[in-house]
């Protein structure tokens, strides 16, 4: 199969992930009307579900992965395609800024967006004072812009041009299993393991 036909692919070529993507993303925030607000007014992602953890979530045997404090508010956001981002507000001043270059942290979170979209979100950047990098080439067929929310979190919009307003996430990235055992044959692996980490790829 030739790689253009590889990439035009939306499946896993060979088989289906177990999930069926993200439910919702939770970040943290120390100041959620500000992060409200440049998620509402400046990104246009609408609130959805605005609340307070009940108490004996946050610490004790109650807590179940959440921050560990105690009625720490907790809003999600529509981010779009049935999917949402969430914030908990950590008390200010609990927590040091994070590096999001730290192994384990969160590097930057990229949106997918239509043609019509991204050009909206640069004008609403631009429009409320937010300044943001690009558009950049990523990736053959792929653009991006980069900006930072209220608590210094690197958001990406991205988008594919030639696909309009029907663009695809996986199909955007997707290699043949030729192209990516040339990258993880770069690893200290063996030819069995290089084998079944590309099973699922074609060509």
């Amino acid at each position: 199969m030739a790689e253009t036909e590889v990439l035009s692919r939306t499946d896993t070529a060979g088989g289906l992930s177990v999930t069926r993507g993200v439910h919702h993303l939770a970040l943290t925030t120390e100041d959620m009307k500000a992060t409200t607000e440049f998620l509402v007014r400046v990104v246009g992602m609408p609130l959805v579900h605005a609340m307070t953890v009940p108490p004996g979530v946050g610490v004790g045997p109650g807590n179940r992965g959440n921050p560990p404090y105690e009625e720490i508010r907790h809003y999600f956001f529509d981010m779009g395609n049935d999917s949402l981002l969430a914030y908990f507000e950590i008390p200010r001043n609990e927590k040091k800024q994070s590096d999001r270059d730290d192994i384990g942290g969160m590097q930057h979170v990229a949106f997918t967006v239509t043609v019509e979209r991204f050009t909206e979100i640069q004008s609403r950047l631009t429009e409320h004072g937010v300044e943001f990098d690009g558009p950049v080439d990523i990736l053959p067929g792929l653009q991006s812009i980069y900006f930072y929310d209220p608590s210094g979190i690197r958001l990406e919009a991205c988008c594919q041009p030639k696909a309009g307003e029907a663009p695809g996430v996986v199909g955007s990235v997707l290699q043949s299993a030729a192209t990516a055992r040339l990258e993880l044959e770069t690893l200290d692996a063996d030819e069995a393991w290089v084998a079944e980490m590309t099973s699922n790829l074609s060509g």
